[in-house]
């Protein structure tokens, strides 16, 4: 039996993250310190994303395993965060079936595809529609941390919340761009009989 690599196994820990990412955020009702645990566990999280892509290229680890679970631990874990933070009421339920509904259909397509034998990663429309929600999840997750000091810090407030506001509406965008650009490049591996 082959030995996963460190790419793999990162991709593999980012999934358990998102985990504990919800679970923290979940309790965070309850205990408020938990918000910038889970805030903690979301950035590690998002950068195992960064570093599983740099190592698997510079050390020519990319393998099919990769190029389907690294799509998959990023929607985990970005459509989990986008779910807690609607239930925070910092994202429009519109906006979080939007991007949860690309995630399907992509999720579907690469389905459809590995039945044909072939892999499909990740575009590079997708590849930057995923840092930037995982940038704007961050800075909603600080706006959520930092909701009960407006006094004090009202400027930092309002203008990480438009920030966050802003970037939502980017990834929004985004996602609507990176969804055709996948299906236009990939129309094939649907075939009409």
């Amino acid at each position: 039996m082959k030995k996963m690599n460190l790419p793999n196994k990162l991709t593999l820990l980012r999934m358990v993250l998102a985990v504990f990412f919800v679970v923290f955020l979940l309790l965070s009702d309850t205990y408020e310190y938990l918000k910038w645990i889970a805030l903690a566990i979301f950035i590690v999280a998002s950068l195992t994303d960064m570093l599983d892509g740099k190592i698997a290229r510079k050390y020519n680890l990319v393998t099919n395993f990769g190029k389907f679970m690294d799509p998959l631990a990023d929607k985990l874990l970005v459509c989990s965060a986008l779910i807690g933070l609607t239930d925070l009421g910092m994202v429009p339920a519109w906006m979080t079936i939007v991007i949860i509904a690309r995630e399907f259909i992509i999720s579907g397509f690469r389905l459809v595809a590995a039945q044909q034998g072939i892999v499909i990663a990740a575009g590079y429309w997708g590849k930057i529609k995923t840092v930037c929600q995982m940038i704007m999840i961050c800075v909603m997750l600080v706006v959520v941390n930092i909701h009960g000091f407006e006094g004090e810090l009202e400027g930092v407030f309002d203008g990480l919340t438009m920030v966050g506001n802003v970037l939502l509406w980017i990834s929004v965008v985004l996602t609507i761009v990176s969804l055709i650009d996948y299906l236009v490049k990939n129309k094939g591996v649907i075939k009409v009989e």
